[in-house]
């Protein structure tokens, strides 16, 4: 291969692809030329989706941490100077239970329909991996149309957006001669260090969320493009007392009326029973005084679970299920050490309290070999399985796993049951093996506002 003189090192060819295509950096001059690619073949009609021209600059803009022209991959067109194919590397801290992690997120994947099926998303997705590779990043994550990212190892593990959803005839009315207990504001930059605290303490009951520090909340209330799609409204609750009791983050409403809520959190100790109507009534003023028509409806898209969900199930009358994100695990070994202590923690907890033994996990080509002395973990390896093992009857492993099957057990999206039933050739060799994988890997609820 002969490179060709880079612009900049940002800029520098990573690849030809043969017939005049290279595969190179994004650089500062493409910001223009991206956006509007992005906004042209990202979009869900035959006009460019304008928001996504913004989204595309906000992130080649440097201002958001760890993403910026460099993080973009490009393919382009010699014989005409277009970009053709396109996609970026996020990167960003994760926790699994209280757990931090590095974690890269994929966004913008789009090539230009003249030149798909070239393998052009195949190949910048093998040059995003090795950049979440020499970052350190344990686990890679991508919110993407139905079974594409499955070609590129990633499998649908975790819950993405999902809630409940409530309509005009469902807003509570506030009793005549009564004054409202609670007000709404804009948040700013004094309340950056209580929206930290207070979104960082909700997070601990879920499995798996996204850190946000003082840096990133200050990106979002003061240099996310207005235009942009995951531009939200932030607003801090406060009591008669003018004393901050939580967070709300918000959509701005549709041309229909409908409006939807990201994040909704209360500091301990607060009633949600008596604050959640407030914010009802707060959401339908907010789009009454917005837009020229009125609310047609209120999304709460906080997940599976939500403590608001349980005192506002009449005001709420709409269950919306969850999508889902695609996840990719590409040292498991590697994760499984990182977050041994709570998988120790689990195992105290359980009939297997105190176990000493290996387990033996076959992936189909691949496996995964955990050795616990007296309840701790001692090691995570790989493992290879013979061909043997894969037939029934065979011994050398407690469980196999087809697939990335593995993945929904470890990120808690499903239990050893639900697997059972759902995948005939997933085998569990006894019924010690299935307690302690039933130990080690519960169902669990997470919620993940990953980093855009």
């Amino acid at each position: 291969m002969t490179p060709i003189e880079p612009e900049t090192n940002h800029g520098k060819t990573i690849r030809e692809l043969g017939d005049g295509l290279i595969l190179r950096h994004g650089m500062p001059k493409d910001k223009e030329q991206l956006a509007e690619f992005n906004s042209s073949v990202n979009s869900t009609s035959s006009y460019p989706d304008k928001s996504i021209y913004h989204w595309t600059l906000d992130m080649m803009s440097g201002d958001l941490p760890n993403i910026g022209p460099s993080d973009f991959t490009i393919v382009e067109d010699q014989n005409t100077g277009r970009i053709v194919s396109t996609l970026n590397l996020i990167s960003q801290t994760w926790q699994y239970a209280g757990i931090k992690l590095g974690a890269g997120r994929i966004e913008l994947v789009g090539t230009h329909p003249d030149y798909r099926r070239k393998g052009l998303v195949r190949a910048q997705m093998e040059v995003a991996h090795q950049w979440s590779a020499q970052r350190g990043e344990h686990i890679m994550g991508i919110t993407g149309i139905p079974w594409y990212y499955r070609q590129f190892g990633y499998e649908m593990a975790l819950d993405h957006l999902g809630g409940r959803a409530g309509y005009p005839l469902n807003v509570p009315t506030l009793p005549e001669n009564v004054k409202e207990e609670y007000s709404i504001r804009p948040a700013n930059s004094e309340d950056i260090p209580f929206l930290t605290k207070t979104y960082q303490a909700a997070t601990q009951r879920y499995l798996v969320s996204c850190v946000r520090d003082e840096s990133i909340w200050h990106y979002e209330l003061y240099s996310r493009s207005k235009n942009s799609p995951h531009r939200y409204e932030i607003r801090v609750i406060e009591s008669t007392r003018q004393q901050p009791v939580g967070l709300l983050v918000h959509s701005e409403p549709t041309q229909d009326g409908s409006i939807s809520m990201q994040v909704y959190e209360l500091v301990r100790g607060e009633s949600w029973l008596a604050v959640t109507p407030a914010v009802i009534r707060y959401l339908k003023a907010y789009v009454d005084a917005t837009i020229d028509s009125h609310m047609t409806s209120f999304q709460f898209d906080l997940g599976r679970l939500h403590p608001a969900f349980q005192v506002a199930k009449t005001w709420l009358p709409s269950k919306n299920s969850p999508y889902s994100w695609y996840m990719r695990v590409p040292n498991i070994p590697d994760f499984i050490s990182h977050i041994g202590p709570v998988l120790e923690h689990r195992l105290e907890d359980s009939v297997a309290a105190g176990y000493t033994g290996d387990l033996k996990l076959n992936f189909v080509g691949n496996g995964l070999k955990l050795t616990f002395i007296g309840g701790r973990l001692a090691s995570s390896e790989s493992w290879k399985p013979t061909q043997l093992d894969s037939r029934l009857g065979a011994i050398e492993r407690d469980a196999l796993f087809p697939s990335l099957t593995f993945l929904q057990l470890l990120f808690g999206f499903r239990n050893l049951a639900e697997l059972e039933y759902a995948y005939p050739d997933l085998r569990i060799s006894s019924d010690k093996s299935r307690e302690i994988l039933n130990a080690l890997f519960p169902k669990q609820v997470s919620r993940v506002w990953g980093i855009e």
